[in-house]
């Protein structure tokens, strides 16, 4: 985001008119009170109500509390066009042997991660895991072995996977070519695994 993204004082008049409109729109939306909003981001209520209605500058501070408790990037409120470069690069994690890149940027929501499996990268016997949320994932190449409670599955690429994560699972490559994998999930999905118990017999 560049600093022409912000209101300043050669900005358009237009743009800093428009602002109001978009506050108001965005906090009626959430059905959120003028108190209500003052209370969460320590703003007066006659400052928001003059933000709304136009009869106060919008400044980068007040944006960028506001932008936080809505959760919308600063050039929402401003209605900045769409220019300069859109690509998100992802910054690599690594996990053990598994590569991990967020194909995402916006905080909140659903995630999107590419996973890289390095050919027989599950050496060890699986081990099943749980967590809350729900898991979706798209195999891009190679192919995934999935364990599902006492079901076990190969998945080739293009074929996807989803399931309740409440469900004992593990999935990775034992294969001898490399597996990339599309994850999507929210924030649940992001909690560290539980070790699921045994299954009895």
């Amino acid at each position: 985001m560049t600093e022409d993204a912000f209101p300043t004082p050669d900005a358009p008049d237009e743009v800093l008119t428009a602002v109001g409109p978009r506050l108001r729109a965005l906090r009626q939306q959430r059905n959120v009170t003028l108190a209500q909003l003052s209370a969460a981001t320590g703003i007066s209520v006659s400052t928001l109500s003059r933000l709304e209605s136009g009869g106060r500058r919008p400044t980068l501070e007040l944006l960028l509390a506001l932008a936080r408790f809505h959760r919308v990037p600063l050039d929402d409120l401003v209605g900045a066009p769409e220019t300069g470069d859109p690509r998100v690069r992802p910054r690599p994690v690594r996990r053990g042997q598994v590569t991990i890149l967020p194909l995402t940027r916006r905080p909140g929501g659903v995630q999107a991660y590419k996973m890289i499996y390095p050919p027989r990268s599950a050496t060890r016997e699986p081990e099943q895991q749980v967590h809350e949320g729900y898991e979706w994932f798209y195999v891009l190449s190679g192919r995934c072995r999935l364990m599902l409670g006492r079901h076990e599955l190969t998945l080739e690429a293009g074929e996807v996977a989803e399931f309740d994560t409440r469900t004992p699972h593990w999935f990775g490559n034992p294969f001898d070519t490399p597996l990339e994998i599309l994850s999507l999930f929210g924030p649940q999905g992001e909690r560290l695994h539980v070790r699921a118990r045994s299954s009895p017999a």
